[in-house]
């Protein structure tokens, strides 16, 4: 869980979280204060009522929710114009503002009176706007600055400082290379950092350059690796780290094409306790029973519109790979036409696939096709977080060209997943290696606060209609 909040999670995310929490709560005293200003025995009387607390919480939540999934935490957006985040907050505020009022109609002890909340809503929004234009132009300044350095000079050298410039939001910076042994040593390299030096200086470099983490890219280790200087290093509080290690935690995927065997072997993580897999089993339990009462209305309609648009069943049957390679009968809503692969057999869908029917589309886009899985995880043949079930045709040709690919039927597979939310839908073998590496650092890193995120991730994806097929 660190791992993944240390790593992937930026600073200034959690930073903005946390204030606009404040400051929502702030809006809010303000709000009565000035609704009531002439009168403070209503303004005290109204923050004594004990409904108060719930309905700052109401409004606290809602509108932090709104923002979630409106982006305005995401690394991506905190680096758009200023003018685009302020679109992205009118919406989200204006999101808020519908459903709190459907949530007072259904539940009126939360409403808040008109004017408190109107006179609130104009100080939100204006905090909010100032507190993100100062944090804009504070936050290079006052991130930590972690210094990198890396101990190679050749390619794999070159893709962890690619990757570590690309997280600039995490306060990474990467100061230079340090030569080793016979890799080339350049002088300029692609990312205009300088050669420090060589292995042989490697405590004084660290030292003269405040380096406080360091990450190994030499490829041929045999006798190249200074040890001694190492384990002082280590022993004084510098961070030490394999490239793969360092790269897999900054992308959130494992990279096969650096990863050794041994890495495998040696890793942390991969951990399965009882306690987990009991857990997950609960929730998916409680979940999917959840989503069938609830959802049963909407499937009902789902299964009329297909049955209108096209002839053919409603629901799909079809064979996956699941847990230890065991086969089940996947649940689905039929997005295509009935014999879609009768005269071409088994392949993948791709995007505007002319198989898929007008429904469908729609289905595929916002993953309604899904749904029917629920009855699939009630029944044990799947989780709600897991790597996707593969059909036994394509699985038997993946694990013939892609490396560890079996290793992701060591567990249930998923409605949803970590590739399904970070990458997009793929339709061939080099889609398949890409997803595989996301699903291995899953694999890796499984919690329940990892499956959290993921759920999270899984809706705004569904309510933005993103990588639909």
């Amino acid at each position: 869980m660190m791992s993944i909040c240390h790593h992937h999670v930026s600073g200034k995310s959690i930073l903005l979280v946390g204030l606009e929490s404040v400051l929502f709560t702030a809006a809010l005293l303000c709000g009565v204060q000035i609704r009531f200003w002439r009168d403070p025995a209503a303004v005290h009387a109204y923050m004594q009522n004990p409904a108060f607390i719930f309905q700052v919480l109401a409004v606290v939540l809602t509108f932090q929710i709104c923002f979630y999934y409106g982006d305005l935490y995401n690394v991506s957006a905190l680096l758009r114009p200023p003018s685009r985040q302020l679109v992205s907050l009118g919406n989200s505020l204006g999101i808020g503002c519908l459903i709190l009022g459907v949530s007072y109609f259904v539940f009126p002890n939360l409403l808040i009176g008109r004017g408190v909340f109107f006179i609130s809503l104009f100080f939100a929004g204006t905090f909010v706007l100032l507190t993100r234009m100062v944090v804009d132009k504070a936050w290079p300044a006052a991130v930590s600055g972690q210094k990198i350095a890396i101990l190679g000079t050749g390619a794999l050298a070159q893709t962890a400082a690619s990757v570590i410039a690309a997280r600039s939001d995490l306060g990474l910076r990467l100061v230079g290379f340090i030569a080793a042994g016979t890799e080339p040593s350049r002088n300029g390299n692609s990312l205009d950092k300088p050669v420090l030096g060589v292995v042989d200086e490697l405590e004084p470099i660290v030292e003269r350059h405040g380096v406080s983490r360091l990450v190994i890219a030499v490829e041929n280790r045999r006798g190249m690796l200074p040890v001694n200087s190492l384990v002082r290093l280590r022993t004084r509080g510098i961070r030490i780290e394999d490239t793969h290690a360092a790269v897999s935690s900054l992308t959130g995927r494992v990279w096969l094409e650096l990863v050794q065997p041994s890495w495998f072997i040696f890793s942390n993580g991969f951990s399965r306790s009882p306690s987990l897999l009991l857990l997950k089993r609960v929730a998916d339990v409680c979940f999917a029973s959840v989503g069938l009462a609830v959802g049963w209305p909407l499937m009902l309609l789902i299964a009329m519109a297909i049955r209108l648009d096209s002839r053919g069943p409603a629901i799909f049957r079809q064979t996956r790979v699941g847990l230890n390679g065991r086969h089940f009968e996947v649940l689905k809503f039929r997005s295509m036409y009935a014999d879609a692969e009768a005269h071409t057999g088994a392949r993948w869908a791709s995007k505007d696939d002319p198989r898929v029917t007008r429904v469908g589309w729609i289905l595929r886009k916002f993953r309604l096709d899904e749904m029917p899985q629920f009855v699939n995880i009630l029944r044990g043949d799947m989780s709600f977080v897991g790597p996707r079930p593969e059909r036994p045709v394509f699985v038997d040709q993946l694990r013939s060209q892609v490396p560890y690919y079996d290793q992701r039927h060591s567990v249930r597979p998923g409605l949803t997943g970590w590739a399904q939310v970070e990458y997009s839908y793929g339709a061939s073998v080099e889609d398949a290696i890409r997803k595989l590496e996301y699903e291995l650092f899953y694999l890796k890193n499984m919690s329940a606060f990892f499956d959290l995120v993921i759920v999270l991730k899984t809706i705004r994806v569904v309510l933005r209609g993103r990588y639909g097929r």
